[in-house]
């Protein structure tokens, strides 16, 4: 199957070299990145949660660039069928593949040398990237929720996502989320009914993925704003700079990867005057979840970490109501240290919780799990963790490395480990770290000094 494609908008305004980097012949990592996201955001829908998998099936699938006169054509050779509706590619699939054009041209010709141990050059880079990407956008009030939780969840929990997103965008709120499906997709789903009935035609679906785990989380098709930031670290920094307020649903290794690194930047003392609402919410079947989430926390970061913790269980008309009130307050905050309403400058986020962690055998062995450290850089190295754990459950080339060389070994402080071991298991006993229906077998192993 091949099928030509006219670009969207200003897509043809790409110069020769830029079509000549995402070609075959030019580069072999750029193209393999590009196919990479291309496929993703062609799959959507798709139930399979692991990169390979999602690889295997499309080996055949090719996608290129052709330079013409007048411009240029996408070239799609082999793609996923679902992608197209009566032999026409679907508008909102069309403008996430054109996402992945921009971004990854954009992210390799600007910070292929980024300097990683600059903070503030980071958190601009971040910034450039949202900004070039047009979602970086000037408002009088903030209006922006970001939605963390499970690609696999329950359908009782998924269909309160939904009541939440809906109650959001009745009050004008508009929802940010890593893209993908369960968690991801409800509150954008519940959002846009809202909107529609508010008659709030520039409803924003902002979905903010990275390229090792965009096959697993494909962006659904509801989100309207795309970005495709370099790595999870970029990813998780976009997240909270551009949040008014952070939802917690329930999820997995995934969503407590989230927790601590929000919670690990919210404890940094230069942090105490902000204004960022966290509520963790779901539906009374999820109240089990929470409990031992908080439990976690308590017991490792202590009761100031705890106490950052709105939980909220099974209401979502009171959610709402919090934090649209709420946004008052975040708005005199920015107001009074002089930040912009659409960006968080002014969030201190160290270098710690910015540098990219490569979740290999070495570096997950030689982890610092013990108690003797600060709260912050407990949670660094916490969040570490979980990040691991997810590359061992769905991206490609963690899910290759424990095919190959067995779980990744995490030892540390025994009362510590003991603590991380309970809350996984209960993970993987409530089906959180697979999709619904797939038997999970752990890539890690836990140590009990």
């Amino acid at each position: 199957m091949r099928v030509l494609l006219n670009p969207l908008d200003g897509m043809n305004l790409l110069s020769q070299k830029e079509v000549q980097q995402l070609q075959k012949s030019s580069s072999s990592h750029l193209y393999k990145l590009f196919r990479k996201c291309a496929l993703a955001v062609l799959n959507v829908g798709n139930p399979i949660d692991n990169d390979y998998e999602v690889y295997e099936r499309y080996k055949d699938f090719e996608i290129n660039l052709l330079s013409r006169e007048r411009g240029i054509k996408i070239e799609l050779l082999n793609p996923p069928e679902s992608a197209f509706v009566d032999g026409k590619i679907i508008v909102g699939i069309q403008e996430h593949l054109q996402a992945v054009i921009r971004d990854i041209l954009f992210n390799a010709n600007k910070y292929h040398d980024l300097d990683l141990d600059d903070s503030q050059q980071i958190t601009n880079a971040v910034f450039d990237i949202l900004r070039n990407a047009n979602v970086v956008m000037p408002t009088d009030f903030p209006n922006m929720i970001v939605c963390w939780g499970g690609h696999s969840i329950k359908d009782e929990e998924y269909q309160y996502t939904k009541e939440v997103g809906y109650q959001l965008g009745l009050r004008g709120l508009n929802i940010c989320t890593g893209c993908g499906p369960g968690a991801m997709k409800g509150p954008m789903k519940g959002a846009a009914l809202a909107h529609a009935k508010q008659r709030i035609n520039d409803g924003r679906y902002l979905g903010l993925t990275e390229p090792s785990i965009i096959a697993a989380e494909a962006p659904n098709p509801i989100v309207n704003q795309l970005v495709i930031l370099p790595d999870i670290e970029k990813r998780l920094e976009a997240f909270v700079r551009v949040a008014h307020a952070i939802i917690i649903f329930p999820g997995g290794a995934g969503t407590a990867e989230e927790l601590l690194y929000l919670l690990g930047i919210m404890l940094n003392p230069n942090n105490k005057e902000q204004v960022l609402p966290i509520v963790l919410t779901g539906p009374k079947s999820s109240i089990p979840y929470f409990e031992k989430i908080a439990e976690f926390v308590e017991i490792t970061l202590g009761k100031e970490a705890r106490n950052l913790l709105n939980i909220m269980p099974d209401d979502s008309v009171s959610v709402a109501q919090f934090l649209k009130e709420k946004m008052y307050d975040v708005r005199e905050q920015r107001r009074n240290v002089g930040d912009a309403y659409q960006y968080n400058w002014s969030l201190k986020i160290t270098n710690d919780f910015q540098k990219s962690f490569e979740p290999n055998h070495k570096n997950m062995a030689e982890l610092n799990l013990n108690t003797n450290q600060d709260t912050v850089s407990l949670a660094a190295n916490l969040r570490r963790v979980f990040s691991g754990i997810v590359a061992g459950n769905i991206k490609d080339q963690g899910v290759q490395a424990v095919k190959e060389k067995g779980p990744f070994v995490l030892d540390g402080d025994g009362e510590l480990m003991a603590h991380m071991d309970e809350l996984l298991q209960a993970f993987v006993s409530q089906g959180r770290m697979k999709l619904p229906g797939s038997v999970y077998t752990p890539c890690y192993k836990i140590l009990k000094n």
